[in-house]
C-alpha cells in the first residue's frame, strides 16, 4: 500500500471555481424551490378539485415522476427532446427537470396538509362572516403549510442535493466544477472530500434557514396558542 499524501491546496487553488459552483448551486436551488412550491400547490388544489380529468392528469404526473429516476428524466429533457427537434439548453432543461421532479413531491406534501384541515374549521370561518378568500388564506392555506412545513423543509434540502445531477448535462454548478478541477489536478479524493463537506454545510444552512423562516411565518399562531392557554 502506497503512502498517500493529501494535498488540499491543489483544490483550494481553484477557489474561484468552487465559489462560482456554490453560487450556481444556490441559485438553481432557490429558483427550483420557488417554482416547485408553486407547482406543488397548484397540483394539490387540482387533486382536490371536482374536475375528474384534472385529478387524473395530476395523479398520473405525480406517480410517473415520483417512481422514476430524476437522472433519466433529465436525460429525456435534454437529449430525448433534442432528438425529436425540440432542443433545450442546459439551464432550461435543468430548471424544468428540478421543478417537475420536486413539484411532484410537493403536490403530495401540500395535499396532505390541505387534507388535514377539518371542514368544520371552514364552516366556523363562514359563520363569523369571513370571505372565502380570507378563509382560504387564514383557515386553509396557512394552517396547512404549518402542518407540513417540516416535510417541505426536508424536500428543500433534497432539491438542493439533487442539483448535483445537473452536471450530467453540462450545467455548471458545484459538482460540475469539481469534475473540471479533478480533470486538471487528478486529486480525486481531495476534490470530492471538499465538495461533500460543502454540500453538508449547505444542507445545515438550509435547515437552519428553514427553521428560522418557519418561526417567522407561523409566529402569530404560537402567540395565539399562548394567549389561549393563558
Amino acid at each position: 500500500m502506497t503512502d498517500y499524501v493529501f494535498q488540499f491546496s491543489e483544490v483550494f487553488r481553484y477557489w474561484d471555481w468552487i465559489i462560482s459552483g456554490i453560487g450556481m448551486t444556490i441559485a438553481y436551488s432557490l429558483v427550483g424551490i420557488i417554482l416547485s412550491l408553486v407547482l406543488g400547490f397548484l397540483g394539490a388544489l387540482a387533486v382536490r378539485s371536482r374536475v375528474l380529468v384534472l385529478r387524473i392528469l395530476v395523479k398520473a404526473y405525480v406517480e410517473l415522476i415520483r417512481n422514476t429516476p430524476f437522472f433519466i428524466q433529465l436525460l429525456i429533457l435534454f437529449f430525448g427532446l433534442a432528438s425529436v427537434g425540440f432542443r433545450l439548453n442546459g439551464a432550461t432543461a435543468a430548471m424544468i427537470g428540478l421543478t417537475l421532479y420536486n413539484g411532484a413531491f410537493m403536490v403530495e406534501i401540500i395535499r396532505a396538509g390541505l387534507g388535514a384541515i377539518h371542514p368544520s374549521q371552514i364552516e366556523a370561518g363562514l359563520s363569523i362572516g369571513m370571505s372565502r378568500p380570507q378563509i382560504f388564506y387564514h383557515v386553509v392555506m396557512i394552517p396547512a403549510l404549518e402542518k407540513v412545513y417540516p416535510a417541505l423543509s426536508s424536500q428543500f434540502v433534497l432539491l438542493m442535493l439533487s442539483t448535483s445531477v445537473l452536471s450530467t448535462i453540462g450545467v455548471e454548478e458545484l459538482t460540475n466544477f469539481a469534475g473540471q478541477i479533478q480533470a486538471i489536478n487528478f486529486r480525486s479524493i481531495e476534490v470530492y472530500l471538499v465538495i461533500i463537506m460543502i454540500y453538508m454545510a449547505l444542507t445545515l444552512i438550509i435547515r437552519a434557514g428553514a427553521r428560522s423562516l418557519g418561526r417567522y411565518l407561523f409566529r402569530y399562531r404560537r402567540l395565539t396558542n399562548r394567549e389561549a392557554v393563558i
